[in-house]
């Protein structure tokens, strides 16, 4: 497969009312191992408590306060941070003042949960038990 470049402005844009995201590799480029993505959390960021059973997300802040809560501690991470969310562990995150970020995702795959959902209807993404199945068909696991 040959190199893959992806410009400052470009990759499979998603804006969701929270949170707009660029896919910067998707997981077909690297046999599933991993998908990138850069992530402009809007003001008043809530991605409310989950785990994922087997995938890994790490999280390299550019801008902005992103506070990280686990069962047992919060890290407010400020740019240049980095934290890993290892499988199995609950997390929950927020960014009052919105911020960016790169977040890798392994196994890679989040880049097609995010096709999915966009190409739910409105109905259907009012549906809980819909929009429920498909996070966790992609790991993603509320608690």
């Amino acid at each position: 497969m040959k190199q893959y470049f992806v410009a400052p402005t470009d990759g499979r844009e998603y804006d969701w009312s929270q949170d707009r995201i660029s896919v910067k590799t998707p997981t077909e480029l690297t046999d599933g191992r991993v998908t990138v993505v850069e992530d402009s959390l809007k003001p008043g960021f809530h991605l409310p408590a989950h785990r994922h059973r087997s995938m890994v997300e790490i999280f390299y802040i550019l801008d902005s306060e992103v506070t990280f809560a686990f069962e047992d501690e919060t890290v407010n991470a400020t740019p240049g941070a980095t934290v890993t969310v290892v499988a199995d562990r609950r997390h929950e995150v927020t960014c009052v003042d919105g911020g960016r970020l790169i977040t890798i995702f392994t196994p890679g795959g989040f880049d097609r949960y995010l096709a999915e959902l966009a190409a739910l209807t409105p109905a259907e993404l009012d549906d809980g038990d819909r929009v429920r199945e498909l996070g966790e068909r992609y790991d993603i696991w509320p608690e």
